[in-house]
């Protein structure tokens, strides 16, 4: 395998640690700080928001240098603010390095994709790009219940301590194993910006943000409807929480494989409609306690074959600007976690069951379905306008 791919999973690895493991760890900072779990949950909203902002400007800017000194700037600073997140002593303090934490996640994986496609053989850019995601996707399985063991145990510091750790084998594996490339942005900045005048760019945007919305409908609500719904114990949900982390590594394989036999926008619609019956399935058999552990793992498994067509898509549709376009799916990635969260949680809120975020969820993903049709039809009007001007 290439060295220069297993140094981007690293990095991701590091990403999808630091991203998923405060939601593990929540109670543990609520009660160090002297707040409560709502006024924790900011945390998680402060880190999307710095990967929402963070994603086209460091990307943009970041595209006058080289892309191998691009990454390792993006991982140093990564590696800086989530450790300075192990030593915040309030809620300002750790508020304000989340915030700085997250904004170069969307960049990295932005312009990680694009590299990825480069350095992979002619053909394997979907598996090349698979590899860098594998890394976020292991972070389920093994950093996510690593740290959160940390945090319940020991202190909440030691698992942002373990970031910070990671992300200095990122910046190591990054420095000597990624090769000397171009810069990430041959038209600079004011010319990649023109990307953003293009209605397909955006159409991939939401179908990003509504079609994952409907997985991040169904994950933000998994710990209720283990416990609460199927009647599992509370410690039971770490153990279901690595069944899903590892149906999210298979799937993103899958999804890989998937994306070079049809063309990725076909493999995106047939994934979100296999999502759309497993949510819907899962939200009339989650009362059985086995019922419930296959559709976690078949979810998780369909959700993240999701992971590499989509950014494809955002690629072929950001010709030209391939980082900045690649970086605002990032971006589009936490605005459908925050959406599907907030959507799946207005039922529950005026008193209907946790089953109910799988049925939001798959509203969402049929949504996603109709978008990604809506992008096949533009690009056929477009072809056609094409050919009968020529």
């Amino acid at each position: 395998m290439n060295k220069a791919l297993v140094a981007l999973a690293i990095g991701g690895f590091g990403i999808g640690m630091t991203e998923f493991v405060i939601m593990g760890i929540l109670p543990d900072v609520a009660s160090a700080l002297n707040i409560s779990i709502p006024q924790a949950g900011h945390f998680i909203s402060a880190y999307a928001l710095g990967v929402v902002v963070g994603a086209p400007l460091l990307t943009a800017f970041g595209g006058k240098w080289p892309a191998h000194k691009t990454l390792l700037l993006l991982m140093v600073w990564f590696t800086v603010f989530n450790s300075l997140s192990a030593f915040a002593n309030s809620y300002e303090l750790l508020l304000v390095s989340r915030f700085l934490s997250g904004l170069p996640h969307g960049a990295f994986f932005g312009i990680g994709a694009v590299v990825a496609g480069q350095l992979a053989k002619p053909g394997k850019s979907a598996q090349a790009i698979a590899i860098m995601f594998t890394g976020l996707t292991l972070a389920n399985v093994f950093g996510v219940p690593l740290g959160t063991y940390l945090g319940h145990n020991y202190s909440w510091n030691v698992s942002f301590m373990l970031v910070g750790v990671i992300g200095l084998l990122a910046i190591a594996s990054v420095k000597f194993w990624m090769p000397e490339l171009p810069k990430s942005s041959s038209e600079g900045i004011r010319k990649d910006l023109n990307v953003l005048k293009r209605g397909e760019l955006w159409m991939v945007v939401l179908l990003t943000t509504i079609g994952t919305g409907g997985f991040f409908a169904w994950y933000s609500y998994i710990a209720p409807l283990i416990t609460d719904v199927a009647g599992h114990p509370e410690g039971f949900v770490s153990y279901v929480m690595i069944l899903a982390g590892v149906g999210m590594v298979i799937g993103n394989l899958i999804g890989a494989k998937l994306a070079e036999k049809f063309s990725p926008i076909y493999a995106v619609i047939m994934s979100m409609i296999l999502m759309v019956f497993a949510l819907i399935t899962n939200a009339y058999v989650a009362e059985n306690q086995i019922a419930i552990l296959v559709m976690t793992f078949l979810i998780a498994t369909i959700a993240f074959c999701l992971s590499t067509p989509i950014q494809m898509v955002m690629i072929n549709s950001a010709k030209g600007s391939e980082s900045l376009g690649s970086s605002m799916n990032q971006s589009a990635f936490n605005m459908g976690n925050a959406s599907g969260a907030y959507f799946a949680g207005l039922p529950i809120a005026f008193g209907y069951s946790f089953t109910s975020a799988s049925l939001v969820g798959a509203i969402m993903a049929g949504l996603g379905v109709f978008i990604a049709l809506a992008i096949i039809l533009i690009r056929k009007r477009k072809e056609s306008t094409v050919a009968t001007a020529s």
